[in-house]
């Protein structure tokens, strides 16, 4: 079956955090990154927390130390105190996502990871929709944790939502495949773990686009050419391969 849903998410590669250069000058998940990768024309992969008032913020570690520096964890700080703290000892701080969307401003697609930590992340799923609700350009959310992807039907409803995952044993299949219960229109998988069964029923028997995470060599651009549908990539330009 040919993959023809959500083209806009399969156009162009996706730039894993944005455009950034490996954290030496333009680190990830920034708004110099995002810039980076529109002016690329590549679409944008970007993660999102929640702080501790609720706003959903840009970056992807639970705990602050390796972009930041300091000591302490994401959801325990409210945004304007995230949004004061440097990147990488760079101009850039940590945007909120409504600053991220603000500066994309529809220019190319977005595909945004929602990060759970359980007890810390009640209202993350409604949070990100409302603000993508009235967002002007294309946009899809995804996630690892099972007890997000099951809010998306009722708390993103009619916003794009798939399901990030890896691995490829018996009790993978099965959860990756229980989650074709809850709505998700795409996934996004390890690409050192396809070709699989889960893989290949979305693409051939449900045609849902399927894009590969992190791709930074050969084998991975192979792997996504002969097994999936666009590649998330980062340390390279896939325009110059």
């Amino acid at each position: 079956m040919q993959v023809t849903a959500l083209p806009w998410l399969t156009a162009r590669p996706i730039g894993h955090r944005g455009y950034h250069d490996l954290n030496r000058t333009c680190w990830e998940n920034t708004l110099s990154a995002f810039d980076a990768a529109a002016e690329k024309d590549f679409a944008i992969e970007c993660d999102v927390h929640l702080a501790k008032d609720g706003v959903p913020v840009v970056f992807h570690d639970a705990a602050l130390k390796r972009l930041t520096g300091r000591d302490g964890e994401v959801h325990a700080m409210t945004s304007a105190e995230l949004g004061a703290l440097a990147v990488g000892g760079t101009q850039d701080r940590i945007p909120t996502l409504a600053e991220m969307l603000a500066r994309v401003a529809g220019r190319v697609p977005l595909v945004i990871e929602l990060k759970g930590i359980e007890g810390h992340d009640d209202g993350l799923v409604a949070a990100v929709a409302a603000l993508l609700r009235s967002y002007p350009g294309k946009a899809a959310i995804m996630s690892f944790d099972h007890w997000l992807v099951r809010r998306f039907a009722a708390d993103a409803a009619g916003i794009p939502a798939g399901l990030t995952a890896s691995g490829r044993g018996p009790a993978d299949l099965e959860a990756h495949f229980a989650m074709l219960a809850h709505g998700i229109s795409f996934a996004s998988f390890n690409w050192t773990d396809m070709p699989n069964p889960f893989v290949a029923t979305l693409r051939e028997k449900l045609g849902m686009p399927v894009i590969t995470w992190t791709v930074r060599d050969a084998a991975g651009r192979t792997a996504t050419r002969l097994h999936a549908d666009q590649m998330t990539f980062e340390g390279f330009d896939p325009d110059a391969v």
